[in-house]
């Protein structure tokens, strides 16, 4: 837990900027908090139909990031230490993300174990580069690397 505020005050105010945020697009969907572990807190924006939380994920989920980044920030403002890590999904679009770069990654993996020649992936966030190497540490063969600098900061997939 962070210094200053609990976890699920950080959620709390995390909570209040996102539905505040929507009352004034006019845009009415839930925001619900989840504790993932004892230093994450992921809130997620839904809606039913889901249809018009498009805007708020954007094109590959870069307004997504861009508002996990801005509530990040309120929370931050609001807290006399540093706070913990602040998730945000809108529609599950991070979660499905997650689970696809998985499928992607495995793939990739499948090819460089049977070609023996590594392979470098498109840049992509911080996030996704997580999302890959999370998805191969379990499988045998390969090793995974993040190379280059932000944002053009990339992973690559060797054999072991």
């Amino acid at each position: 837990m962070a210094e200053g505020i609990s976890l699920a005050e950080q959620g709390a105010i995390a909570k209040d900027f996102l539905e505040g945020l929507l009352r004034s697009m006019n845009i009415t969907a839930e925001v619900s908090v989840r504790e993932l572990d004892e230093e994450t807190v992921e809130l997620s924006v839904d809606a039913n139909p889901p249809t018009e939380l498009g805007i708020l994920v954007g094109p590959r989920g870069s307004t997504l990031q861009a508002l996990a980044e801005v509530t990040r920030t309120v929370v931050q403002s609001k807290s006399p230490g540093r706070t913990d890590r602040i998730l945000v999904d809108v529609a599950r679009y991070r979660e499905r993300r997650v689970e696809a770069l998985g499928r992607f990654a495995t793939k990739v993996a499948a090819e460089v174990i049977e070609t023996g020649e590594e392979r470098a992936l498109e840049p992509m966030s911080a996030a996704d580069r997580k999302a890959v190497h999370d998805a191969l540490t379990e499988v045998e063969g390969v090793t995974t690397r993040s190379e280059g600098d932000e944002p053009r900061r990339f992973v690559v997939v060797s054999p072991a």
